[in-house]
């Protein structure tokens, strides 16, 4: 079989939805690096003279980090593909009101704004300007000297 494409490379078309996504780094542009990054230090502290026992503060530590850790990935798994579903909707709504409405009408109020500002400019000069040139005339000969009085 001849080749049809004689040589020309095809063009591969990139899915955007089915990319590879990052594991490990899951925050790469770094949003929520001071937002939501808490830890136990954070958030309970003991100014000197009010320690509680070692053993206390030990195991207060690791209820905390250990609860947290699962509390998020039990409230991630049940609710994550339902509240990503929200956003991607929220956003989607969010795109196309953007395109399909705010982006149309702000083009349609830039085009008016222009047709009127050339209706105000022609005002403007057709009938201001000539009454400040008579204006700055009329004055220009006038002159005004301060004296200081002792």
């Amino acid at each position: 079989m001849a080749d049809i494409n004689h040589g020309h490379e095809q063009k591969v078309k990139i899915d955007i939805h089915t990319k590879e996504i990052d594991l490990i780094n899951r925050d790469p542009k770094q949003i929520n690096e001071d937002v939501v990054k808490v830890d136990f230090e954070d958030v309970i502290a003991e100014p000197d003279g009010t320690h509680s026992l070692d053993g206390v503060w030990k195991l207060s530590y690791t209820t905390f980090t250990v609860s947290k850790y699962w509390c998020y990935r039990i409230l991630s798994a049940i609710f994550g593909i339902p509240v990503a579903l929200l956003w991607g909707f929220l956003f989607a709504c969010l795109s196309f009101c953007h395109i399909w409405a705010v982006m149309p009408c702000i083009k349609s109020c830039l085009i008016e704004s222009q047709c009127l500002s050339r209706i105000y400019s022609l005002t403007v000069h057709t009938f201001c300007d000539p009454l400040f040139e008579g204006l700055g005339k009329i004055f220009s000969s006038v002159k005004v000297y301060l004296r200081k009085e002792v």
